[in-house]
């Protein structure tokens, strides 16, 4: 059988290929995809070659979505054909292997299977918030509001910050970071953003705050927002070092922590405090999901074809502020 594949050939060349559709092995399953989610900035780096990504052609992008099972091996139980899974790191595809370590049913039908798809990229959001460890009333900002930041946003919220204070140059972003649960919401290069956020926070600065854009400049201005002994968790992958940062002033002098967030810095079997492993995240979100407390549809800006990922990859690589969510719907190959 043959399934449909979307890879980034070389630089900046994006093709959708044929590949025979292999068999599960006795620790596996094979899914059929309907939906995976665009990380528009991770794979346009990847896409563009950029420093600290993958740097290897040809590549295939994808870590988020979701299938129904079709297939499972020998030694899988407790996962049978028709099951909805969560596609974790398997790439745009039609179809998809995953491992028996990696393999999380949905199994409740109050969760919509869209709403399902954006679950292994907001437990990135989440681990992000989790190694903060916010304590309730504690204030929070979120600096960039992609899909990562608007998941950390209702995180941030839920976990009992408060104010949640956003930032983003978009202004349909933070209208939508504020229809789901942000307090305050700020352009970066608002006059006197500094100091209108200590008014915000009795003077203090913000006790929490998750870097999500991926820019030094950005982390250089977050620094600015910081309380005295305040935490940054760098959730966004800073590739490029465009910016100056006066360690002593900002950090030493300061206290303030720099927490590493990225996903793949997680335990592999036990979760403690502040470090979860993925399926543990995996298993909160859905439930949050079910109930309704988290939202991931309004995030959503398009769904296309994967067939049209050519022209969409193209158009992301050349604008500064890519749509939200946008979800290849392989039901329409």
């Amino acid at each position: 059988m043959l399934g449909k594949q979307i890879v980034f050939e070389s630089k900046g060349k994006v093709n959708v290929q044929s590949f025979e559709v292999p068999t599960p092995k006795s620790d596996q399953i094979l899914l059929e995809n309907e939906y995976t989610v665009v990380s528009a900035g991770t794979e346009c780096a990847n896409l563009l070659d950029l420093p600290n990504t993958a740097g290897t052609f040809p590549f295939t992008p994808g870590y988020c979505g979701i299938g129904r099972v079709i297939a499972i091996g020998d030694d899988i139980q407790n996962v049978k054909p028709g099951d909805r899974v969560l596609a974790n790191f398997s790439g745009h595809r039609s179809h998809a292997i995953q491992g028996s370590h990696r393999i999380t049913v949905v199994d409740d039908d109050a969760i919509d299977t869209l709403d399902a798809a954006f679950v292994v990229i907001a437990a990135m959001s989440l681990q992000g918030i989790r190694k903060l460890q916010i304590q309730i009333g504690e204030s929070a900002m979120i600096v960039g509001l992609g899909i990562l930041g608007m998941f950390a946003t209702q995180l941030a919220a839920l976990d009992g910050a408060i104010p949640v204070i956003v930032s983003d140059f978009d202004p349909k972003r933070r209208e939508l970071a504020l229809q789901l649960g942000a307090d305050h919401a700020f352009s970066p290069d608002e006059p006197d953003l500094a100091q209108k956020i200590k008014q915000l926070t009795g003077g203090r600065g913000v006790d929490s705050i998750v870097e999500v854009t991926g820019k030094a400049i950005a982390l250089q201005q977050a620094l600015t927002f910081a309380a005295p002994r305040g935490r940054i968790s760098l959730l966004g992958c800073t590739r490029i070092p465009d910016a100056e940062i006066d360690f002593y002033k900002y950090v030493h002098k300061t206290g303030v922590s720099l927490i590493g967030a990225h996903t793949f810095v997680r335990p592999q079997i036990d979760s403690y405090p502040g470090y979860w492993t993925e399926q543990d995240d995996f298993r909160t979100l859905l439930k949050f999901l079910a109930t309704g407390r988290l939202k991931a549809q309004p995030i959503i800006s398009e769904i296309v074809s994967p067939a049209k990922a050519p022209e969409l990859y193209q158009r992301l690589t050349q604008t500064d502020n890519p749509p939200l969510g946008i979800v290849f719907d392989w039901k329409q190959l």
